[in-house]
């Protein structure tokens, strides 16, 4: 079983006969069951098919969330492995399915070693694969243990993406992403079958198993010695089952052993308490904490689940909306905390009358937010990030241009990624297109290149209505059909609708007032636009046949983002009254609505253009506002991660995703361009303006849009205030943002050197 990384209350289960359920843990409710059934059986191996019509029983061996809760996968313990899209709520989908190792399943895990999320997975084969989440392609394969392999942890550290494997006789193996073999080699203690797992802050690695004669380990290792640092007392020496164990929080550890949950804390070897939750319990018992430490799930007898509470998730049980008679826990019920003969000499236990704390001693907790105990880790971890100051640090080409502009107001890369258009304060395009040659094979937008900036032999420019308006008080829109073959566009007077291949005018529309503010495409029908407006509403037009379709209101202040999703098919819009909206497009009404808030650090947020843009899972969406930028669900507008400037810090001027959705690159007004990763909105990298900016240009010049290449990931553009536009890329030598720089000496032993764990006891 395993919770959900955000929604702390949600526990997926798999069963011995292949099931697999959503539970939500308050109420008791099951949002989502699925039985084990075959996909395509035609494209599975004939040794798979074979041991399923011999033996037709299969369980879970292993169910896990990937880290942003956004997909799960599922070991079963024949061949199979199964992943499944999350949406939210109980839309769950089947995504992909592998046949994955000759033998059981025995354990997954999920990374990003090159920015792609991937899954491993290991089996009775004695193989760890590695595959593309997203289209089931093996990535990469890794042999060399002698018995099955019975668990893998993936981990990052020092931004270096390795892995550990372990065997059933107890043969420990590290690996880097590439085809070199492991790294590292040691025995787990005893030779134990066992899992290893860091813990919430990555900086302390544990593991716990038990040997075939039933004894059972439980340790910490020293991560720069590779060898074993502490071994926890107080499990049994007559385990029928391999002992299994969770972290939380960074203090406490739990095992399922001799049909009781036993706690210890990290620092100290001695047993902190023991729990039997009203007994009822297997020998070996499965446990589980939710990420924030608030609940833990253990199995018990009877195909039951109990879910134990401590403090923090007692308060969320009192203020659900589900009162006491209807919280029945996951299966069965949902349990107070129990504990039984408490350690006497654990001092600092936390133990009271209603049982033990498994978060520390409330005597001395002043903290009543739990979530800014994570704080100081936060800051340490955000201090990890790359600068770049000078020219030679980065790949950037500023655009060569002969026509005289102003501002940038509005950029974007074609779909094909062969090209950049660029929308002036002046009301006119520009089109730099890259030819496909020799010294640019791929045909791609690329800093090594320059590029043409395109006009037709006509000599014809696109150039938007600026009848009577003000070049000051433009709010332009852009948006590019995905043909790439029409561009719909605005700057404060009528909306224009151009060819992409001879420039022409095919038809403008839509006088002011009200102006158009915003323009985004509808994903179903090219002819259909939504078009934001100055007065507040949102018009669906259709323009082949120049009819409004529908007319939204729900906006206080002017439209100035808006982004589709054709998976929830809905409609995200923002303005600058700092509100999202979220609008079903099967009936064009709106589904919800709320408002951006910044930190505590900043005041209730001020009116400012705000945009709104899908992740490329089409079901979170990235909000901007210029103190802050976040990450919203959308079917519940929940906010999930969010980053906000200091107080007296450079407003952002605008922040895209990647074209994976794995970085967010965000621009200020003082020319600093921040890097983030998106998963967990930490800074991976800085671009300073002077690594793009010459030194003797004025100090006011700065971007004011940023947009991403649609297939490279570490590529970007910045639209300047002096009419300019300039493309980033890392150094070859680095291939991504974020890396460290280091000198490289020409050995091809340079990396295991400095391998996160140091040596262990083998063959590094």
């Amino acid at each position: 079983m395993d919770f959900h990384p955000v929604q702390q209350t949600f526990l997926l289960v798999g069963t011995d006969v292949g099931h697999v359920g959503l539970w939500e843990v308050i109420s008791g409710a099951k949002l989502f069951s699925s039985k084990f059934s075959v996909q395509k059986t035609t494209t599975k191996s004939t040794t798979f098919l074979e041991a399923l019509l011999k033996d037709p029983h299969v369980s879970v061996n292993r169910i896990l969330w990937s880290p942003d809760g956004s997909l799960f996968g599922v070991a079963y313990s024949k061949h199979i492995v199964q992943l499944y899209s999350y949406h939210g709520g109980s839309n769950i989908r089947k995504q992909l399915e592998i046949d994955a190792h000759v033998g059981g399943v025995n354990d997954l895990a999920f990374s990003r070693p090159n920015g792609e999320l991937l899954v491993i997975t290991c089996g009775d084969d004695k193989l760890i694969q590695v595959w593309d989440v997203t289209t089931g392609a093996k990535q990469y394969t890794f042999q060399g243990h002698e018995a099955p392999v019975y668990s893998v942890c993936a981990h990052v550290k020092e931004r270096i993406h390795f892995l550990f494997s372990m065997s059933t006789n107890g043969e420990i193996k590290a690996w880097l992403y590439d085809n070199l073999g492991s790294r590292v080699t040691n025995e787990a203690p005893g030779h134990c079958c066992a899992r290893m797992a860091y813990s919430a802050d990555g900086k302390r690695l544990f593991s716990c198993g038990t040997t075939k004669d039933g004894e059972s380990y439980f340790v910490e290792w020293d991560v720069s010695e590779g060898c074993v640092k502490r071994t926890y007392q107080g499990l049994q020496n007559c385990s029928s089952d391999v002992v299994q164990f969770d972290t939380s929080n960074n203090r406490f550890l739990a095992a399922g052993d001799d049909h009781l949950i036993k706690i210890w804390d990290m620092d100290h070897v001695g047993l902190l308490t023991i729990i039997d939750a009203d007994g009822g319990l297997p020998a070996s018992p499965y446990v589980r904490f939710n990420t924030k430490g608030t609940f833990l799930a253990v199995f018990a007898d009877h195909n039951r689940i109990k879910i134990l509470a401590n403090d923090d998730g007692l308060q969320l049980l009192q203020t659900s909306e589900y009162n006491s008679d209807n919280a029945h826990g996951v299966l069965s019920e949902i349990l107070r905390k129990l504990a039984n003969n408490p350690i006497p000499t654990a001092t600092g236990a936390g133990v009271t009358d209603e049982g033990v704390l498994l978060d520390g001693d409330s005597s001395n907790s002043v903290d009543e937010n739990p979530e800014l105990a994570a704080e100081p880790d936060d800051i340490l971890e955000v201090k990890n990030f790359s600068e770049v100051n000078k020219p030679s640090q980065c790949q950037s080409l500023r655009l060569p241009s002969e026509v005289k502009t102003n501002k940038i107001l509005r950029l974007i890369y074609t779909n094909a990624g062969n090209a950049i258009l660029a929308l002036a304060s002046n009301g006119s395009h520009l089109l730099w297109k890259w030819s496909k040659d020799e010294t640019n094979l791929s045909g791609k937008v690329t800093t090594k290149v320059l590029p043409q900036l395109w006009q037709p032999r006509s000599g014809l420019l696109m150039t938007n209505d600026f009848t009577g308006i003000n070049f000051e008080e433009v709010l332009s829109c852009l948006s590019l059909s995905k043909n790439d073959s029409y561009v719909v566009s605005a700057s404060g007077g009528r909306i224009s609708l151009f060819n992409m291949l001879s420039f022409k005018t095919m038809k403008s529309f839509m006088p002011p007032p009200p102006a158009a503010t915003c323009i985004a495409f509808y994903p179903q029908d090219n002819n259909i636009i939504a078009v934001g407006m100055d007065d507040s509403t949102i018009l669906i037009y259709y323009i082949r046949v120049d009819k409004v379709i529908s007319i939204l209101k729900g906006h206080s202040k002017r439209i100035t983002g808006l982004a589709f999703s054709n998976v929830l098919d809905v409609l995200v819009s923002s303005g600058v009254d700092a509100q999202v909206v979220v609008w079903d497009t099967t009936v064009w009404k709106k589904k919800k609505s709320r408002l951006l808030r910044p930190s505590e650090r900043l005041p209730l947020v001020v009116p400012s253009n705000t945009h709104v843009q899908f992740h490329h899972d089409q079901i979170h969406f990235l909000a901007v506002h210029e103190t802050h930028i976040a990450i919203y669900e959308t079917t519940k507008l929940e906010c999930l991660k969010q980053w906000a400037i200091g107080p007296f810090c450079a407003r952002i001027s605008h922040a895209t995703f990647s074209c994976d959705s794995q970085l967010i690159y965000a621009s200020f007004l003082d020319g600093t361009v921040l890097i983030f990763s998106a998963s967990d909105l930490l800074l991976q990298c800085e671009i300073n303006p002077t690594a793009y900016l010459p030194s003797d240009i004025s100090s006011s010049i700065h971007p004011l849009v940023v947009a991403a290449h649609p297939q490279k990931p570490n590529q970007f553009a910045l639209g300047l205030t002096d009419g300019g536009v300039v493309i980033f890329e890392p150094l070859e030598s680095e291939g991504k943002w974020g890396v460290m720089a280091s000198v490289d000496d020409g050995s091809m032993n340079r990396m295991p050197m400095v391998f996160p764990l140091g040596c262990f006891k083998g063959d590094a």
